[in-house]
């Protein structure tokens, strides 16, 4: 799983105010933060530089955790 929706939620912004500033619906952030669809390596550094500049301080290892899928199995 991944912590979009707890950085999104530090910066107190909804999903909809989110998506507006990548230019997306707010459905496919969305489905980012529930895990739904996993954000390929650029949507993940995206959504991380983004953060960043949006105030928060945060890592790609941060966000997306290494170490489980978004079937919660451990990976490499």
């Amino acid at each position: 799983m991944n912590n979009i929706a707890k950085e999104r939620a530090a910066l107190g912004m909804t999903q909809e105010q989110l998506a507006q500033v990548f230019g997306w619906r707010q459905s496919r952030l969305s489905n980012y933060e529930t895990g739904l669809r996993q954000p390929g390596l650029n949507e993940c550094r995206t959504i991380v530089e983004m953060l960043n500049r949006l105030g928060r301080e945060c890592t790609l290892d941060s966000v997306f955790p290494p170490g489980n899928n978004a079937d919660g199995n451990v990976t490499e």
